[in-house]
């Protein structure tokens, strides 16, 4: 399957590993690392175990968000997100919005996408052991961070819109527009709350939508 122009820069942004091995994961670290994992054919009847790092503070020096791509518990490859890997037999992409991650999967040469394995530690590791012990629980859970999330982009396009509509040039043709909400302070905070946690809760599930979740992802 040809690769695109967008596809082609990202693997030139793929630099060499340094050859560490794979700290284990930390229960501390649910809301600050995300680590998942694939096994690969490499040939010879063998296969390979590649799992991809994201530390959601940055590098320490930089605080640059990178992905790192470890064979067998040792890192190969890094790269800046978004990330796109070569691995035997197709490509590990990663993405990432401002909350967690929002893509990790593998892609076959024949297009076919395999979403990565959580570490069953991490937040989405857990997240993904409640779905499957608590089906009826976690479909509520999905349902309510959806509508906290929809409230929330409800708030900010109205509050967005008066101050928008009072540019004279707007204002002159179209005249302004005063938001009929004035929420006291302790809703407003509130509800930005829930609408956070709902968007922490759909990137635990790597669940994405431009509307709902279209921070400034990477």
């Amino acid at each position: 399957m040809g690769s695109s122009w967008n596809d082609r820069r990202l693997e030139r942004r793929v630099k060499p590993g340094d050859g560490k091995p794979l700290k284990p994961f930390r229960w501390w670290q649910m809301t600050r690392r995300s680590l998942f994992f694939i096994a690969l054919p490499v040939g010879g009847g063998r296969s390979a175990t590649y799992t991809v790092e994201v530390k959601h503070g940055g590098d320490a020096e930089t605080g640059v968000v990178r992905a790192r791509l470890y064979r067998d518990g040792f890192c190969e490859a890094e790269s800046k997100l978004p990330a796109r890997f070569p691995v035997p037999g197709g490509n590990i992409e990663a993405r990432r919005s401002e909350v967690g991650m929002r893509r990790c999967h593998f892609v076959a040469d024949d297009g076919t996408e395999t979403r990565l394995a959580p570490d069953p530690r991490s937040a989405e590791g857990r997240r993904m052991r409640f779905a499957h012990e608590h089906p009826g629980a976690s479909a509520l859970v999905g349902a309510v961070s959806v509508v906290l999330l929809l409230i929330g982009v409800g708030l900010n396009l109205l509050q967005a819109a008066q101050p928008i509509s009072e540019i004279p040039p707007i204002a002159e043709s179209l005249g302004t527009f005063e938001s009929p909400l004035r929420l006291p302070i302790w809703l407003n905070v509130t509800l930005g709350l829930g609408a956070a946690f709902g968007a922490v809760e759909r990137a635990m599930r790597m669940r994405y939508h431009w509307l709902l979740d279209g921070g400034a992802g990477t």
